[in-house]
């Protein structure tokens, strides 16, 4: 993982003035207020980063956006002070495929989406297969993790982490981190939403990249490579091939072997990938079969996100409710009020006061307006403009006053 800090360049956490003498109103407001700042999603990784080491004294640490369908990582990743990235891929190796401690899918369903190793563990953080293999041959004393997530959708994970013989993190710094979960992933998500800039003027075809057994890349399309090089910089693997594949890759077909190997993975090997031009991709992976039944390689599969894909990103992205988001689907593919009324079992009056608050919050007076913000880039990239008109007119409908 590349370092985007030097360690002399770090304050020692043990350094820092206790918890226990921050007031936590000052220490969110602090945090939030860094937040509220940020620019796109990796300032605000580096902002909020640099104003918690204040209150949750920490060594190093990672910061990494996740889907929130399937809470796998994504651009962009924040790594701090943990060298020069030879550890990345065994890290993520050991949290999809191995039984670990605290992983990061627990903690995204759990009451408190935030929790420490020793704390977890009686102070014996040897019992985590992830501390054995990797922290603790680090230097790693213990490790705080959390996911930011609004109601049950995660849209980034942390770990920092303490060495060199620090203390433990306590009950207040967990609850502090527990505390800005969801103020810090909804200012996050807002990064998702369309700009006037976004989406490439033409758009290559899906690309193809596979993985031996092993996890080496073996071979690669000029589709792929294509797509490889659109996105942001961040954590990679060399491979023979002449590139480098970035860790999102890289866990995605991670997720595929667990998969395979029969672990239970909600939203299957899948994440989506924002890209230095604005647009989105799907990347998608499985597991293919060899001789006699044995493992064979990982596909991965790069392509642009489909328009509904995309579609139900953005609206999140928005901040809309579940029900607003189930709304706005049926409003995409071109329901009427009163048909949505009729599928969800609700009256025609609610579906309008549910789309006046969809409005509000997408800013936008139609439903017109509202699926082609939705379908933003996909109409700038000027792909499947017979589709894409139809499904402009299907939605045309204005809710009644």
């Amino acid at each position: 993982m590349s370092a985007a800090r030097r360690h002399d360049e770090v304050p020692s956490a043990h350094a820092k003035v206790p918890f226990a003498h921050a007031k936590v109103p000052s220490a969110h407001t602090r945090v939030l207020s860094g937040a509220d700042r940020a620019t796109g999603a990796q300032d605000l990784f580096s902002r909020t980063s640099a104003e918690l080491r204040r209150f949750v004294p920490f060594d190093a640490a990672v910061w990494a956006a996740t889907d929130p369908e399937t809470g796998l990582v994504t651009a962009p990743m924040l790594v701090e002070n943990l060298g020069s990235g030879e550890g990345c891929a065994a890290y993520w190796e050991s949290e999809l495929l191995e039984e670990n401690v605290l992983p990061f899918r627990d903690l995204a369903r759990a009451a408190v989406p935030t929790a420490g190793l020793r704390a977890a563990t009686g102070g014996l953080p040897a019992r985590s297969a992830r501390y054995r293999r990797l922290l603790g041959g680090h230097g790693v004393d213990d490790e705080l993790r959390a996911v930011l997530r609004v109601g049950d959708r995660p849209w980034a994970v942390i770990s920092l982490f303490r060495m060199d013989g620090g203390l433990p993190f306590g009950q207040e710094e967990t609850a502090l981190l527990a505390g800005l979960s969801a103020p810090l992933a909804s200012r996050l998500r807002r990064f998702a939403r369309p700009t006037a800039s976004d989406g490439p003027t033409d758009t290559p075809a899906p690309g193809l990249l596979l993985l031996d057994p092993s996890g080496e890349p073996v071979s690669v399309n000029d589709e792929a490579r294509q797509h490889l090089s659109r996105l942001p910089e961040g954590p990679s693997i060399p491979s023979q091939l002449g590139l480098r594949v970035p860790i999102w890759l890289v866990t995605t077909a991670l997720q595929a072997r667990a998969i395979d190997r029969g672990r239970e993975r909600a939203g299957g090997a899948r994440t989506r990938i924002r890209t230095v031009d604005g647009s989105w991709l799907t990347c998608h992976a499985s597991c293919l079969s060899g001789p006699a039944g044995q493992s064979g390689p990982v596909a991965v599969v790069i392509e642009p996100a489909a328009a509904a894909d995309r579609a139900v990103l953005i609206a999140e992205a928005y901040g809309l409710t579940p029900r607003e988001l189930q709304i706005t689907q049926l409003v995409t593919r071109g329901l009427s009020t009163a048909e949505i009324a009729a599928t969800l079992f609700i009256s025609p009056h609610t579906v309008r006061d549910h789309l006046k608050a969809v409005f509000g919050k997408a800013e936008v007076s139609s439903r017109g307006e509202l699926v082609a913000r939705l379908f933003a880039e996909h109409y700038r990239a000027g792909a499947e403009p017979r589709r894409a008109g139809e499904e402009l007119r299907r939605a045309g409908e204005e809710p009644r006053r």
